[in-house]
This record gives C-alpha cells, structure tokens and sequence, in this order.
C-alpha cells in the first residue's frame, strides 16, 4: 500500500534563486540567516536526514551519513507565493505570474465589489494584516465596512471583526470577489481574515480561509484520484487546490496541531497522498520578522520528526520541503524568493543520497507520479530511480 507524505514547511526557504534580485530578495536566505542569527542553533533530527549536507546549506550540522536522500529545488515559475509554490509542487508550472496591486486595487474592481456587498469598504492599500487591523480595526467597529488590503502576494484579504460581520457572511463577500476577480485581475487567492478584540488588542483568529483559483490543469493529485486512490489534505492544502484533487480534509489550529492531524491520516489505511502544509512559519513568525519566533517553531517542528518518521507504513515514502521562503531577518515582510530544501525518507527509500538542485519544484510531482503508477503531471522530471533501494 503505497503512500507519498508530503510535509511542507510553509516558508521554510534556503538561500536567494538567481533570479531573487529582480524579486527584491538579494540576501534572503530564511534557514540560514535564522543559524546565523540564533547561538548554537540546530535542527538535530531534520540534519540526521541530511539537512546540513544538502547544497549550499549553512549554519547546520553536516552527518556522516544520512538517513535519507537530500537536496534543494529551484521554482521554475514566476512568482514567489503560496499558490504558485504549491502548484508547481504538484505539477504545474506557471508561465506568468499572477496579479499583483502594490498600490491597491483598481477602483472599478473596489466599485463592483461595494456595489456587489452592498456597503463601502476601508483600506485597499498594501499591508501587513495585524497592521491594518491596528490602522482600521476601530474604524470598522464603527463603521460596519469590511477592510480590504494586499500585500506582495497576488492576495485580496477581507479583514472583519467576528462581532461586527459574521464570519459565514466574511466568507460570502470572499465569493463575491472571487466571482469579480477574473480574466486579468485573477489574483492567486481572495483570504478572508476574521478578527476579533478590542481596539488595541485585536487579535486575527484561526477561522481564516482562503478561496484560491482553481487549477489551470491537472495536478498529481487529480491523477491520483482518478486511479482511485486518496488525496488527504492538512491545513490549507485543501483551499490552495480549490478543493480539486482532494478527497479528504480536515484544517488547523497551529503547526503543532497539524502535526497532529499528519499523524491521524497516517494512522488510517489509505494508498495515495497525503499533503500537510504547516503554516505558522510562515503566518505567525515570517511576514512578523519575528526571528526568535520562528527560531522556535522549527525547533518544535524538528522535535516531532522522530514521531512521523515511527508512524510511516513499509512503503510509506516522506517528502518534507517548502514552497518559497519568509526571511524574517531581512527588512521585507514579504515572501523571499529561495531554493526550497528537499528530504525524503522511507523505508525502502536510500540512505545517504544527494539528489542535487532540481530545476523546478515539479520533479517532486513527477517522482510521486512515478511511485504511485498515475499519469505523470506536465512539468517535472522524477528522481524515484535515485532513491529506491
């Protein structure tokens, strides 16, 4: 009963691409920067998979031989968020970015909006979303008028107070903009933020949700459900793939809890995928430049390692990666454009084996194509030959 577990690491990047300058990135480098930033820092269980060996790696622990094969992946694809590094992930490569507003909205995209919800709206500007609750938190209180804000994600983030718009009727108006945004002004994701508090102390709760585009084309989770396997999906896996090639899910509270909810699937018997993003790297710590934060959501992270490596099947094979980096020792609060590392692990699977750089995150679909006998996606090249015993 085969299984691929894909684990990402929402964020979890390892040094600037080439191209990282023209993204404004010259310098990221999230896992590096947090070793070089933190005294005696160390991710003892990931290094013994090969962390530390893997190309260009700084700042962790090389071993002798590692448990698993190791390597790092380019993204191929324009951009540097969410969507576009889970997408390419499974398979799809992104010829152009997706839309991006820096100076906010078109006012005839906000003017279909008002009209379509039927009240104003505050905001429309790019921000970080605990700031523009802090600027407009009371206004809207007062007011009643959602908060609309992007960032440098191709993002239109609805943020309300749970006592002043009901989250089911947050979620409604985050329909509506995904309805009006289309054609060229299809962002990646409409993010509804709930938030809840006094002003002052407003505080954003889990019951966020995204309404991403759906796929341009399939993805190795389509072709995994059409052999009639599952495609189990943790956190926000699910609303990144807009639901498509997914038969099960279930969402988080925090990295720790979907660590949990990792574990429970693994416990079921099912052949197919499992897919886990971790999102408080990201969410909670990088767009924050919270370093010691993130620091310690690593080590957290790290120490449940031992945990998911003892609950993997015979033929279980563990791909634990990322999907753009967070640098949260640079000025930005964006996404930074990085490699993202690559660990796999199984039982079957080759000790000590160096699968290089992969030109596009796609090989890992690819490969998972391969291990599972479904069609192989579009974009990738597989490395399952170097990895099985």
């Amino acid at each position: 009963m085969k299984r691929a577990i894909i684990i990402v690491m929402d964020s979890v990047g390892m040094g600037e691409l080439p191209d990282a300058e023209k993204y404004g990135d010259r310098g990221s480098n999230t896992l590096g920067n947090i070793a070089a930033a933190i005294k005696d820092f160390g991710l003892p269980n990931l290094e013994e998979l090969g962390l530390g060996n893997i190309e260009s790696m700084k700042g962790y622990k090389r071993v002798q031989s590692p448990k698993g094969a190791y390597g790092r992946m380019s993204e191929q694809s324009a951009g540097k968020d969410t969507t576009t590094g889970h997408w390419e992930l499974s398979g799809i490569t992104l010829k152009k970015p997706f839309p991006v507003y820096p100076n906010g909205f078109p006012q005839e995209i906000i003017n279909s909006f008002e009209n379509a919800i039927g009240t104003k709206t505050l905001g429309n500007y790019a921000a970080s979303g605990t700031e523009i609750i802090k600027q407009l938190g009371g206004q809207h209180v007062k007011t009643g008028y959602p908060i609309v804000y992007t960032s440098a994600d191709s993002v239109f983030q609805i943020a309300a107070h749970e006592d002043i718009v009901s989250v089911d009727r947050l979620y409604e108006m985050c329909r509506i903009a995904r309805e009006i945004l289309k054609n060229e002004h299809a962002v990646g994701r409409v993010i509804a933020r709930p938030f809840t508090g006094a002003e002052g102390d407003f505080k954003r709760t889990s019951r966020r949700h995204d309404f991403s585009l759906k796929p341009i084309e399939k993805t190795v989770l389509d072709f995994t459900v059409e052999k009639g396997y599952k495609v189990k999906a943790v956190g926000k896996i699910e609303d990144i793939f807009s639901k498509q090639g997914i038969t099960d899910a279930v969402h988080t509270q925090n990295n720790m809890d979907g660590v949990e909810k990792t574990l429970e699937y693994m416990g079921e018997d099912f052949e197919g995928i499992l897919f886990t993003n971790l999102v408080d790297f990201d969410m909670a710590y990088g767009h924050r430049n919270d370093v010691n934060g993130y620091a310690n959501a690593l080590k957290e992270f790290d120490a449940r390692v031992p945990e998911i490596l003892s609950a993997l099947k015979d033929d279980d094979v563990l791909f634990i990666t990322a999907d753009h980096g967070c640098d949260p020792t640079t000025p930005s609060t964006d996404h930074s454009r990085e490699y993202v590392p690559l660990l796999v692990y199984g039982k079957k699977v080759k000790h000590d084996t160096n699968l290089g750089t992969r030109s596009t995150f796609a090989d890992l679909a690819a490969t998972i194509a391969e291990f599972l006998g479904t069609q192989a996606p579009s974009s990738g090249i597989s490395f399952y030959k170097d990895i099985t015993v």
